[in-house]
Order: structure tokens, then sequence, then C-alpha cells
């Protein structure tokens, strides 16, 4: 492999690492959108399709694997293989906890929610923000911006604390929510993980960019 075949392999991986960034963020709006339209079928849609996310996410370790063993990368390249491998694990379980709220969802059912749904979808919507900055950071390999949307997952923290509060209120008030406000919780609880996902993934870029790896919002 010459050179220049290497850097366009490079380049197509970066790619194909920004298109499962996608793809995991996509599962996370539509698993929230089945919460809260109460659509089973489409929450059921979601955990099939975290096979196929699933599968990229093996793909995009074969071909670092395979640049890593017929290849010698200079310092640069290295830290990038290596940053997509770490980050393909960290879009795959962002998926996961798509799959996660779907599950929630259908075992919720048809049964009338505990309280509005507001601040999860909140939750939703900046998990989205943090995700599309992080994906620019990337592509660009943007300490700065990465640095930046890392910083939004103190907002996540914010609005499942607010979660945790009015749901245990509920709870308490009456015990017979208490199953289903457990569902909301867990729904809460697998959003701040892909936040927290998304922030290992900005710590990815910093480590690109300056080749310091170093934690984020500690």
């Amino acid at each position: 492999m010459t050179r220049e075949t290497f850097e366009g392999e490079l380049h197509r991986l970066k790619d194909d690492v920004v298109q499962m960034g996608v793809r995991a963020g996509q599962a996370i709006s539509r698993a929230v959108e089945a919460l809260r339209t109460r659509d089973v079928a489409l929450a059921e849609q979601v955990v099939a399709a975290d096979d196929a996310i699933d599968a990229m996410h093996l793909e995009l370790e074969r071909r670092c694997m395979r640049l890593l063993a017929t290849q010698q990368p200079m310092a640069g390249d290295l830290r990038t293989i290596a940053s997509v491998f770490a980050i393909t694990i960290d879009l795959e379980r962002m998926a996961d906890h798509a799959e996660g709220i779907s599950r929630a969802t259908k075992r919720l059912g048809l049964e009338p929610l505990v309280k509005p749904l507001v601040d999860i979808p909140a939750m939703e919507a900046r998990i989205q923000e943090m995700l599309r900055e992080t994906l620019e950071a990337f592509r660009a390999q943007d300490a700065r911006l990465a640095v930046q949307a890392a910083a939004k997952d103190d907002l996540v923290d914010e609005l499942r604390n607010r979660v945790l509060h009015d749901l245990l209120d509920v709870m308490v008030k009456d015990p017979q929510t208490i199953s289903r406000a457990l569902e909301l919780l867990i729904v809460a609880r697998h959003l701040e993980r892909a936040a927290d996902h998304i922030t290992n993934i900005c710590e990815r870029v910093v480590y690109m960019a300056t080749g310091e790896l170093r934690e984020l919002n500690v």
C-alpha cells in the first residue's frame, strides 16, 4: 500500500466513522420519539436496527487493524487509527442505549406516563447538539470545538437530576406509579450515559489533534 493509498483509506475510515455517528444519533432520536408518541412498533424497529450498527462497529475495527498490520503509521496517523478504534466502541454503546430506551418503551406499552415528557426530550436535544459538534470536531480535528461540545454534558446531567427529583416525588406521593416511574428513570439514565460516550469521543478528538489524552468535564 502506497502512502497515497493509505491516506485514502484513512480518509474513508474517518468518513465512515462520521456515518456511524449519524446512525447512532438517529437511533437515539427515534427511540425517544417512540417513547414520546407511545409507538411500540417504532421502538421495535430501533431494537432491530441495532444489529446493523454493531456490524458497522466490527467492520471499522477490522479496517483499523488492517491499517495497523499492513502499514507503519506515523505518530499522527497512529493517533487517528487508535482514536477511531476507541470512538467506534463509544458509538456502538450509544446505539445500545437507544436500544435500552426502546425496550423501556416496549415494557411501558400503552400505560399512561406518570408525568409529561419535558426533560427527557430536552436531554435528547442536548445530546444531538453535542453529537453534531463532536462529529464536526472529529472531521476537522478541532480540539477547541471538541472541548466545547463536551462541556454540554453538564446540561444533560442537570436535566437527568431534574427527572430523578420529579419522579421520586411522584413515587412518594403515589406508590402505584413506581414501576412506570422506574422505566422513565431508566430512560434518563440511558440518555445520561449516551452523553458520557460523546464526551469520551471528544477526549479522543483532543488526542488526535494535540497528542494529549486527558479527561474532560472532571
